[in-house]
């Protein structure tokens, strides 16, 4: 049996388990990436892990989410975070740089490797045909102290992408045609493996707006193969010495296929508020909008940009529509400025922001009160714009300008002007690394004082008996659990303050209800905890005094945080009895930590109805160990102190 372009990467690095879908498996980590959003936290785990300096082939730690510095809390959180990379063997990309993903693809990335990212967006090397995954801060901590990254080995997924795009049809429809297909958890348990003849004539930017947004539809990973596309465009990055062909064996054999026929689609967009609720522009109609963000993770490559440029020299920006643009990296906003595509934009009315990730986190530019706002982000989650009313379509740049200039939502299939998309790989791009500092190792460490201590779970009890503090239902995103907006975003180092606002989307009340009872257990429908890798999501429940999320589906990373923090992830063996439970309704887990450590049916008492529930665990033999010792951080204590005995 052949093997897939994954299957052989996972080959490669694989520490320990048999690579059968469903077996938990080890493999090595040879870079990781940290954003400031989630890397504080990380690097105090790393610092309380113990080991003096990373073991990874390269490690990056960016300054690209909290960029907004209205108070001293951010800039301390990146002095920190500058300090603590440099001490122990980091790489750091300053403010100003770039977007994580863009900068790692554009400077870092290369064919073959591993990459876990404390961000879930991480996936995006895949367009260069890295393994590249999304994960929580405490995992990425422990593979930078030399540990193995721990997962469920997926299935594979082949899309079969046929014929080529027409004008107008961009990367980003693409990825929203593979959502409309398979959903937002149609990816869960599969790696997505791009292939076929379509491939070709897709650039490695265009190849990484697509295994970026795989994240919605929760795959492990997407990734491309490497191919003589991806040797040009790292030649043109002054890194061909980095190419490593990587394809798929001819005999290779996948769990599922689907077929795109690229030359077949048209202009799509996702509406509010999932990024699988897709249907064509032209089946929306020409609804009047109020706001247009071009740029994030998904769509600020030069290529992105030029096109934008070229759609809107000579115009001006309908007067009803604030139009913001936010190149990806610095390397594509020189290169815009050099060429004279930024005067361009900026002629025709657009406001240009720094390279970071900015409107996407909702970090500025929300929109106005039940503002329309067309964004060429990933997500579109209610209020996650920062404005709980507004309604956010995702859509390719080439839509979003063309509609900038209209000032509705437009099919650029219908627009009148000629204007040349036809973008060609620069030969060389501008290559400037001077804003990525290198480690000096004898730096001292430098904290704020809105830098706060983490919690740390406590071995799991016999038994648990607490209340229902909280019944939410189906989706329920990293954004509801702990949200994410420019007002909290500079408090993700300080687990305190957030808990005052976590799972207030869904019920003001949950902070207050949660230390009134000193903590409990949330009761959810499927897909929980879907969106971001944000640790934050578990870490704060924790702190809550939360014991078990007990839901009829979990997503990958919110599973996988919830189990490194010591919080069990129960599921309705029958998801009917979800009814059976409501608010405050006295729940009782018993034997529970014998049967954790040894298996066993687990049954939940509902003590108010006198219910009894039957529930299931998903855990590997490690997973058991790390919940009975109360998380992974308690875990990785007790097996060093072992291996020092």
């Amino acid at each position: 049996m052949g093997y897939t372009i994954a299957q052989k990467i996972i080959k490669s690095h694989l520490v320990s388990g048999e690579m059968q879908a469903g077996n938990e498996i080890s493999i090595k980590i040879d870079q990781t990436l940290t954003q400031d959003s989630t890397g504080t936290m990380a690097y105090l785990q790393f610092e309380t892990i113990g080991v003096p300096r990373v073991k990874t082939e390269k490690s990056v730690a960016y300054i690209d989410h909290n960029t907004i510095q209205a108070g001293f809390e951010n800039a301390d959180d990146h002095k920190y975070i500058q300090t603590v990379a440099s001490r122990h063997g980091i790489y750091f990309s300053r403010p100003g740089n770039g977007i994580c993903h863009q900068v790692q693809l554009e400077r870092f990335g290369i064919p073959g490797k591993t990459l876990l990212g404390s961000d879930s967006h991480t996936p995006t090397g895949g367009g260069i045909g890295m393994l590249a995954i999304g994960a929580g801060g405490l995992d990425v901590a422990v593979c930078m102290g030399g540990g193995a990254y721990y997962i469920t080995m997926p299935k594979m997924m082949k899309v079969e992408l046929t014929g080529k795009l027409n004008k107008w049809v961009s990367a980003k429809d693409v990825i929203l045609e593979v959502l409309r297909q398979i959903s937002v958890k149609g990816g869960v348990g599969y790696i997505l493996e791009y292939a076929g003849e379509g491939i070709k004539s897709l650039s490695v930017p265009e190849r990484a707006t697509i295994t970026n947004m795989g994240a919605e539809h929760g795959a492990t990973t997407s990734i491309f193969p490497s191919d003589e596309i991806t040797r040009e465009f790292l030649s043109a990055q002054g890194r061909e010495s980095d190419f490593v062909e990587i394809l798929p064996d001819s005999n290779a054999i996948y769990d599922k296929t689907i077929t795109i026929d690229l030359s077949a689609l048209t202009p799509l967009a996702a509406k509010p508020h999932m990024p699988d609720l897709v249907d064509t522009v032209e089946n929306i109609g020409k609804i009047k909008i109020d706001q247009v963000y071009i740029g994030s993770c998904t769509n600020a490559s030069y290529q992105d940009m030029m096109k934008t440029a070229r759609i809107l020299k000579g115009k001006t920006v309908h007067p009803d529509v604030s139009l913001v643009i936010g190149p990806g990296s610095k390397q594509v906003l020189a290169m815009l400025a050099e060429n004279g595509a930024l005067a361009d934009m900026v002629e025709a009315g657009a406001r240009i922001l720094e390279s970071a990730c900015g409107p996407c986190i909702g970090m500025g530019q929300s929109p106005k009160t039940d503002a329309v706002s067309l964004r060429t982000s990933n997500r579109n989650f209610e209020g996650r714009s920062g404005t709980k009313s507004a309604k956010v379509y995702l859509v390719s740049p080439e839509i979003a300008a063309v509609s900038a200039i209209t000032g509705v939502l437009t099919d650029p299939r219908e627009w009148k002007d000629e204007v040349d998309l036809n973008i060609p790989m620069p030969a060389a791009f501008l290559v400037n690394d001077n804003m990525v500092v290198a480690p000096e190792y004898d730096t001292e460490v430098v904290r704020g004082p809105n830098i706060k201590p983490f919690p740390v779970n406590t071995p799991l009890p016999s038994e648990i008996t607490a209340k229902a503090l909280l019944k939410v239902e189906d989706n329920i995103t990293t954004d509801h659990i702990m949200p994410s907006n420019a007002s909290l975003l500079p408090y993700r180092s300080n687990i305190p303050y957030l808990s005052d606002y976590c799972l207030a989307p869904c019920d003001k009340d949950f902070p207050a209800r949660a230390k009134e009872h000193g903590g409990g257990f949330v009761i959810a429908g499927e897909n929980y905890g879907q969106g971001s890798s944000r640790e934050h999501a578990a870490l704060v429940p924790l702190y809550l005094g939360v014991k078990a999320v007990i839901a009829k589906s979990f997503a990958r990373i919110h599973m996988a945080n919830l189990i490194n923090s010591g919080i069990l992830p129960l599921t309705f063996k029958n998801p009917a009895d979800y009814d059976k439970i409501e608010l405050l309704h006295n729940l009782k887990l018993p034997n529970i930590l014998d049967k954790i450590q040894n298996g066993g049916e687990i049954e939940l008492e509902n003590l108010t109805t006198g219910d009894k529930i039957p529930l299931d665990i998903v855990l590997s033999d490690r997973q058991r160990k790390i919940m009975a010792a109360g998380g992974l951080l308690n875990y990785t204590k007790v097996a060093a102190a072992g291996d020092k005995g």
